[in-house]
């Protein structure tokens, strides 16, 4: 058995293809217990690609097993006032469940980390939900890791307030 190829890169928003396999990927993870169980809104499906499309600090890279898409990583680009430079934050991992275990997020993880330093990024940000003990490794993997500025203060916390 040939080892699975997967070939990964920069989602073009305007490109049809692309855009077809972002929200089918996006809308797989929103429908698994570990993207909420729910699928997307048809806006949203209908919308998202011409909406990150008009953000320059949006990118979002694809995995594709030969024609097949498998994995999506979106990605914001925000801003550090401590470093006075950009950061990236991975803010949407998806393997399909087929793929899973074959290292595509590490691939992916790369893609994201090229483009960030291209941006002349400081750092990548994430958040996990901490029961996602798979995805926890595969991101301790390739070196991200809980932290603090002072360790009294303990370790930083990811919270969210819905408008």
């Amino acid at each position: 058995m040939s080892p699975v190829v997967i070939d990964v890169r920069l989602a073009d928003y305007r490109d049809p293809a692309h855009a077809r396999a972002l929200v089918s990927l996006l809308d797989a993870y929103a429908r698994d217990p570990a993207g909420g169980g729910t699928p997307l809104e048809p806006q949203v499906l209908a919308e998202l690609p011409s909406a990150l499309a008009s953000r320059p600090q949006a990118f979002s890279v694809l995995a594709y097993d030969g024609d097949q898409p498998v994995g999506l990583v979106n990605c914001i680009e925000g801003f550090s006032t401590f470093a006075c430079k950009p950061l990236v934050n991975v803010h949407d991992v998806v393997v399909l469940e087929s793929h899973r275990g074959q290292r595509v997020t590490q691939r992916m993880l790369a893609r994201v980390e090229q483009e960030a330093r291209a941006r002349g990024a400081c750092k990548l940000t994430l958040e996990v939900l901490s029961g996602n003990k798979s995805a926890l490794r595969a991101y301790e993997r390739e070196g991200f890791a809980n932290y603090q500025l002072d360790p009294a203060f303990g370790s930083a916390m990811f919270l969210q307030k819905k408008l």
